[in-house]
């Protein structure tokens, strides 16, 4: 007791021979750097046994411990500089400034801490959809929803918190309701500068509970087929079968007609379109069609068929259709097909490709008669031309 009594003794007779001999803001920095670092220390420690703990239950408590780390340790270290200011050796107006920024800072805090809890929320649940699977329509949905809404919540918490922020100190309190109070012209200019971007944020999440577009839902926008890469909080990222990317607006998704191919299934029907002659047999197109898709691991077994669908000039149109698991297959599968009909076509009948026809009118007598006319004709002129004996 006596050995601990001297150590205290000791540390404020150090104190107050620094407080003597260096000035006293250095002293007000130390006493808050100093509070920081517990606090700091504190926070590291107590956390890192708790998320010790939380490990024996599971990756989940584990996780969410991790996710509060970094907001629970600020808003840790901003209180016990809070709680020491008022004993550092500092002029009222200094220590009135170093308060508004605790103040702000720690409002910032808070929505660092909304904003960690938002993605924390997101993400478990996001840990139970499964994308890796065929038929993933729901988990496209529900990837699609929790991203434009996460997007959309943290902006507003941002705005939020900035504004917050920015309202504790009574200088920018009071500029913002003389702004407000005075520019009414220059409100609305701002309003209609920022029409675009509140536009699309409405539009996100509008897109968010109606659904007209998910992640990796294959669309045709502005003449461009692709799949929806990104949806971010103002435009959406198309990546195109060329893997070029398309930018394109959140409010187009609302305002312009477009194409999704897998809206409300990711199976699509496709067309190989073929021009032959009026030869060809089409049971055998059928049976060969049926054939090649059999032994095609794209096709999902659904859809076969040969269909005549026209009779353009002197050819016969053929419609192939298959069916499969998604665009990309598809796609696949249809150039599988052309190319296998076609081969087969051109080796076991190729009197059925495309071919011109022309038929002469009139019988043998006929063209005989016509061939001796025009003999006739020919010597008569060159009767005429040159006369006998000249």
């Amino acid at each position: 007791m006596h050995s601990l009594n001297g150590f205290v003794v000791k540390i404020g007779l150090a104190y107050a021979w620094f407080v003597g001999v260096m000035p006293h803001w250095l002293v007000g920095l130390v006493l808050l750097a100093l509070a920081a670092l517990v606090a700091l220390s504190l926070c590291r420690f107590v956390v890192g046994r708790l998320q010790a703990l939380a490990a024996r239950f599971g990756p989940t408590p584990a996780l969410v411990i991790a996710r509060c780390r970094g907001p629970a340790c600020a808003l840790l270290v901003l209180a016990a500089v809070g709680a020491v200011l008022p004993l550092a050796p500092f002029t009222y107006q200094t220590a009135a400034i170093i308060g508004h920024l605790l103040l702000a800072a720690f409002v910032l805090g808070l929505g660092w801490c909304a904003i960690g809890t938002l993605d924390l929320f997101a993400d478990l649940y996001l840990q139970r959809v499964r994308l890796d699977v065929a038929d993933n329509l729901l988990a496209r949905k529900h990837v699609t929803q929790v991203g434009i809404l996460r997007g959309a919540l943290r902006t507003l918490i941002v705005l939020l918190t900035l504004g917050f922020a920015l309202m504790t100190s009574a200088s920018v309190r009071q500029f913002g309701v003389s702004l407000f109070a005075s520019a009414g012209a220059a409100g609305l200019v701002v309003g209609l500068a920022a029409r675009p971007l509140l536009s699309n944020l409405l539009a996100g999440i509008q897109i968010a509970i109606t659904q007209p577009i998910r992640l990796e839902d294959a669309v045709v926008v502005d003449g461009e087929w692709g799949w929806i890469e990104r949806i971010g909080s103002t435009y959406v990222v198309i990546r195109i079968w060329d893997l070029r990317r398309l930018i394109v607006p959140l409010s187009y998704f609302i305002e312009q007609p477009f194409q999704n191919w897998t809206h409300t299934s990711a199976d699509l029907l496709g067309s190989v379109m073929l021009n032959v002659d009026y030869s060809v047999p089409v049971e055998a197109v059928r049976a060969k069609l049926r054939e090649i898709v059999e032994h095609e691991p794209k096709w999902d077994g659904r859809v076969a068929g040969v269909q005549m669908t026209d009779l353009p000039g002197n050819m016969v149109q053929l419609r192939l259709l298959v069916s499969a698991g998604g665009s990309g297959p598809l796609f696949d599968l249809r150039c599988i097909v052309r190319e296998k009909i076609v081969a087969w076509l051109m080796r076991e009948y190729p009197q059925s490709l495309p071919r011109q026809r022309a038929e002469l009118f009139g019988g043998p007598v006929a063209l005989h008669a016509t061939t001796h006319d025009a003999a006739a004709n020919g010597h008569a002129g060159q009767s005429a031309e040159h006369p006998a004996g000249a």
